[in-house]
């Protein structure tokens, strides 16, 4: 393998893959990279065997080939390299020459062979979406997803295709988001669970540029494309739980809440809770929002702003942080507050698709 490529496309290309690269491999060549010279291309691939990806950019190919390097070297090096372009000369199998200007090194990789096959999606179903429907999507679900490892099946945003009604949804326990809108797909009714850390990989790869982004589905596995990037999956198996008892539905008159004041009072309080899983009580009267936290080695706080409640006093408990999540991914100058008592989930919407529930608190006399 031999090649010339600018070192602005290189680092470019380094900066699409690298977050793949595991910290800590179950396997030694899984902190390895893949380099393929062909067809006046250089590819580069990484896997961590659930979530692969491959890119490319032009290259002037003078000899095709290709070699593993070690992901973490190899990409400190390239950018610190100044001159314009590079050249990456592979005389053996598992070596490679990289020389820039006055700069010359030679790196030990592993052989390609030792590289795990990345999945054919020959045979896969093929759809696309606008690019800017899929960050919205995502975007608005993602941030709720579990990410603890031993809630691995929360670790997903879980889609479901019914009746031409496509669902996302994502939740930690704590708190649901949900995306549901009607969709054309040339697929059955169908479910599948998409790992987070994909998702959270292509939310990176999203840009204002690609029109249109392809999805191609296995049975056990997708593969989406972002112009010169394609990002390969496995998909989690095994039963997400049905939330279906915990969603709340919309009611006729919810409670209207200026999304600005209410992350302004919420930034507030949230300073008065001790650690990051403790409550603000919410205390809803006849015109008014009342947040109040206690916390005996920090001190107490209480704010308060209008509102268009008119019914009875109701206190309920609610974690700020969880909260504030939701407000910072509605884009609404208002969202919609459904309360349903101290006991029960409320439910949060503005005018798009989204609707988010959060799951109440225990209510204790130290809030």
């Amino acid at each position: 393998m031999k090649l010339i490529i600018s070192r602005t496309s290189l680092t470019e290309l380094i900066g699409k893959i690298q977050s793949v690269v595991p910290l800590k491999p179950t396997l030694p060549v899984l902190a390895n990279i893949l380099l393929e010279a062909v067809d006046d291309q250089l590819i580069l691939s990484a896997t961590d065997l659930t979530v692969s990806i491959r890119a490319f950019t032009d290259a002037k190919i003078l000899e095709e080939g290709s070699v593993t390097l070690p992901a973490k070297r190899f990409f400190q090096l390239i950018r610190e390299l100044t001159a314009p372009t590079i050249e990456l000369h592979a005389a053996t199998p598992e070596t490679i020459f990289i020389n820039s200007g006055s700069s010359h090194f030679k790196i030990h990789g592993m052989h390609k062979n030792e590289f795990p096959t990345l999945p054919n999606f020959n045979d896969g179903t093929r759809f696309k979406l606008d690019s800017s429907l899929v960050k919205e999507i995502f975007s608005r679900t993602a941030f709720s997803a579990a990410r603890e490892e031993q809630q691995k099946l929360l670790n997903s945003i879980y889609f479901e295709y019914q009746n031409k009604i496509a669902s996302f949804i994502a939740t930690d326990g704590k708190r649901v988001a949900k995306f549901e809108l009607p969709l054309d797909l040339p697929i059955s009714n169908s479910s599948l669970l998409l790992p987070i850390k994909a998702v959270e990989e292509i939310l990176k790869l999203l840009n204002d540029q690609e029109s249109q982004i392809s999805f191609t589905l296995l049975p056990d596995k997708c593969a989406i494309e972002i112009g010169s990037i394609t990002l390969m999956t496995q998909l989690l198996s095994g039963k997400y739980p049905d939330l279906s008892r915990v969603l709340p539905k919309k009611s006729q008159s919810p409670i209207v809440l200026h999304r600005e004041e209410l992350i302004s009072l919420l930034r507030q309080i949230s300073l008065f809770t001790a650690t990051q899983n403790s409550a603000v009580k919410f205390t809803f009267s006849s015109g008014e929002l009342h947040l109040s936290a206690m916390s005996g080695s920090i001190g107490e706080g209480t704010v308060n702003m209008p509102i268009n409640y008119g019914g009875e006093k109701v206190d309920i408990a609610i974690n700020p942080h969880h909260f504030l999540d939701i407000l910072r991914h509605s884009s609404d100058e208002v969202v919609h507050f459904d309360l349903f008592g101290s006991y029960n989930p409320g439910l949060v919407t503005d005018s798009t698709h989204a609707q988010f529930t959060l799951i109440p608190m225990r209510l204790t006399s130290d809030i």
